[in-house]
């Protein structure tokens, strides 16, 4: 029970440093609208075309939504296939993301770490800028959202990992407490509640 006790432990320490970095994430919308606001009344009123804004415009999304991405899946906020895969009990469910977590999420964010770290270097001593003539140069550093994007994505696996593997061992020891608790920190566990037509359905 050591183990489960350790894994759920090792899930919320993550989760708190993926909580850090999807608000950061959250913040970085306020720019994006004061950007794009700005470039929306310069070009309707005044005529005046910014290469850089509009570029700005796709750096502070694209940091955005990288940034977030983690966040987001600790959270269950991804979109699931629920109206299959609330059929099943809950342990096989924790197995599907046991699973899904070792063979697909890791490995693709992994590789995509490993390549994007050398997408940034040679961006970086090429000293890359943009394409446009009027554009912002040093295009190393919003390249680099994309390897710590998939880090923050790669922790969420593995905060995920963690207390499915936690709920498994706490059932198949039957300790109860620990099964609670880490339900508390799983929403991708947790029973979907479906509009009455669907209940009735199914019922059928």
């Amino acid at each position: 029970m050591f183990v489960a006790k350790l894994f759920i432990n090792a899930s919320k320490l993550i989760e708190k440093i993926l909580t850090f970095f999807g608000m950061l994430g959250a913040w970085l919308a306020i720019p994006l609208i004061f950007v794009i606001i700005f470039d929306v009344i310069s070009r309707r009123f005044f005529v005046i075309g910014s290469t850089k804004l509009q570029e700005m415009e796709f750096h502070l999304h694209t940091a955005l939504f990288l940034l977030v991405l983690g966040f987001a899946y600790v959270k269950n906020s991804h979109v699931r296939i629920e109206i299959i895969r609330e059929r099943f009990p809950t342990k096989l469910k924790a197995w599907f993301e046991v699973f899904g977590t070792l063979i697909f999420l890791l490995p693709f964010t992994g590789m995509v770490i490993y390549y994007g770290l050398d997408f940034v270097s040679r961006s970086y001593n090429m000293n890359e800028v943009s394409a446009a003539l009027t554009g912002l140069s040093h295009r190393w550093i919003i390249k680099s959202f994309l390897p710590l994007g998939m880090f923050l994505l790669w922790l969420a696996g593995i905060s995920v990992l963690f207390r499915n593997l936690a709920y498994i061992i706490a059932e198949e020891e039957k300790n109860e407490t620990i099964m609670k608790n880490s339900l508390s920190i799983s929403p991708e566990l947790k029973s979907i509640d479906f509009p009455e037509a669907i209940k009735s359905k199914n019922k059928e």
